[in-house]
């Protein structure tokens, strides 16, 4: 089972992804916490490269191509090997943050974009996503707050409103995805994906 976080940054995406394999890994599962881009040596030389603030010249297409490029790394070398031996993996982040960022926040066509991510993973999809719905003022202060500033911390509040209205607009397509609201506490948020994921398993149980 492949299980993935979305969300603007300062969402919890991190916090409640390592919470989720402390939680599985309890109780006997073989778990791959993983995030995007990295994951790999590759994976994380490209990552620092689309953090590097001096990049503000990037364009959406290069943008694009390079968490795309990072994708295909990561699944061919980590993400398809576990779910082989049937273990899970959880992944911070995955290519619906492509069609949210690059697709919705850019403004880059969603159908050219569908087809590279096909490309890039494989036709790898998630069996359930979770999205932590937080306000971009939120989401920016908490970064703030961390210490953290990245090249994509820098956009206009506009920017990321474009890119919380994606997210929603893919969680409307497909029943895959959770809605949460991530400005409630980290434990109830954390009990309530425990909720889901814990539904989630024992459905795969029994069919």
């Amino acid at each position: 089972m492949l299980i993935t976080f979305e969300g603007l940054d300062g969402s919890g995406k991190t916090t409640q992804a390592a919470r989720l394999r402390d939680w599985l890994q309890a109780r006997g599962y073989a778990v791959l916490l993983t995030r995007e881009p990295g994951g790999t040596a590759i994976g994380d030389a490209i990552r620092a490269l689309l953090a590097d603030p001096r990049h503000t010249h990037m364009h959406a297409r290069a943008e694009a191509l390079l968490f795309c490029a990072a994708r295909a790394q990561l699944v061919h070398e980590r993400l398809k090997p576990h779910l082989s031996i049937g273990g899970v993996v959880i992944c911070d982040r995955f290519a619906d943050s492509t069609l949210a960022y690059q697709g919705y926040g850019r403004g880059l066509p969603l159908d050219r974009l569908r087809q590279l991510l096909d490309f890039a993973t494989e036709g790898l999809t998630p069996a359930l996503t979770f999205y932590l719905d937080v306000r971009p003022e939120v989401g920016l202060q908490r970064r703030q707050a961390s210490g953290t500033v990245e090249r994509m911390d820098r956009e206009q509040l506009a920017f990321y409103y474009r890119v919380r209205e994606g997210y929603l607009q893919l969680a409307q397509q497909s029943a895959r995805w959770i809605v949460l609201d991530a400005e409630q506490s980290v434990e109830q948020l954390a009990e309530q994906v425990r909720q889901h994921v814990a539904q989630r398993l024992r459905s795969a149980q029994t069919t």
